[in-house]
């Protein structure tokens, strides 16, 4: 953990061609100001444009935390990715824009209790002189960034988002601004991870982002996922294990109801193509 202006000293700034290609991929035009109104619009259509996905887990590809490859994945070869991927990219694509950019390691609930630390990336992001907490890289999570310092319920197109200090927090006595605490996010009641307010350097993720991909315990080994939600706030989703004996795309309502069809390897790599914009020379294959 270091201080924020080392991290800011210290971090690698996508060249102007970088910015123009990366917004291009992302379909937004540069804000002319490094504010909160133009930070929701970047987090929209990052959402809607590149989507959640472990492929290259399955495809034998190794993932990389370093702000020129992640430019590359995404940009480049226009593919999608996890948290550590998505939300390092985009927190670059930002500092680049002007803004003031944190990342922040967070702790996923499974149940009632939080996994690991570094589990999940997130990004402390300050725009018209208030922390937003902002999160392309977490599959279902909020459409527009969430208010660090509000207690109450926060509106957003996802459900209602609320942060609240963890219970060692209240129970030590940290303050409501969670800045001496973990602090819990939750989706309409449901735990979704609990935040370490501390900044960190990419590279802290390195050691656990290594198990995500490699360990056979971890939930990203044992099945592929591509997901990105539709204009209408449902969500269209391929996945696949060994058990299902095929890729199944899910095509879920903006109402939760949900459709399932499994296709065959031609489909699949079809879909990959027509909902996510994801050109395969071969389909990724789960455990």
């Amino acid at each position: 953990m270091v201080a924020m202006d080392e991290l800011t000293q210290n971090a690698e700034i996508p060249t102007d061609e970088q910015v123009a290609a990366y917004l291009a991929r992302i379909g937004a035009e540069r804000p002319a100001r490094a504010g909160a109104a133009e930070l929701a619009r970047l987090q929209e259509a990052h959402l809607d444009a590149v989507p959640f996905e472990n492929l290259g887990i399955h495809l034998g590809e190794p993932v990389v935390l370093e702000p020129e490859a992640l430019l590359e994945k995404v940009v480049g070869r226009r593919r999608g990715g996890f948290c550590y991927e998505l939300n390092g990219a985009f927190a670059a694509l930002l500092r680049a824009l002007g803004y003031r950019v944190e990342l922040l390691a967070a702790r996923v609930f499974d149940g009632a209790e939080p996994g690991p630390p570094f589990d999940h990336l997130a990004l402390r992001v300050e725009a018209d002189g208030v922390a937003w907490l902002v999160d392309v890289g977490f599959g279902r999570f909020a459409r527009r960034p969430l208010r660090l310092d509000e207690r109450g319920r926060q509106q957003d197109p996802a459900g209602v988002f609320t942060i609240t200090p963890s219970a060692g927090a209240r129970s030590t006595g940290a303050p409501s601004t969670g800045t001496a605490g973990d602090l819990d996010v939750a989706l309409d009641g449901a735990p979704q991870y609990r935040l370490d307010p501390r900044p960190y350097r990419l590279a802290d993720f390195v050691p656990t982002c290594w198990w995500q991909t490699t360990s056979p315990d971890s939930h990203f080994t044992r099945a592929t996922t591509c997901s990105r939600p539709t204009p209408d706030g449902g969500r269209t989703t391929l996945t696949s294990t060994r058990a299902t004996g095929g890729t199944r795309l899910l095509r879920t309502a903006p109402d939760g109801t949900r459709t399932e069809e499994l296709l065959d390897a031609d489909a699949a790599l079809g879909a990959y193509r027509t909902h996510f914009g994801l050109v395969l020379d071969r389909l990724p294959t789960a455990p």
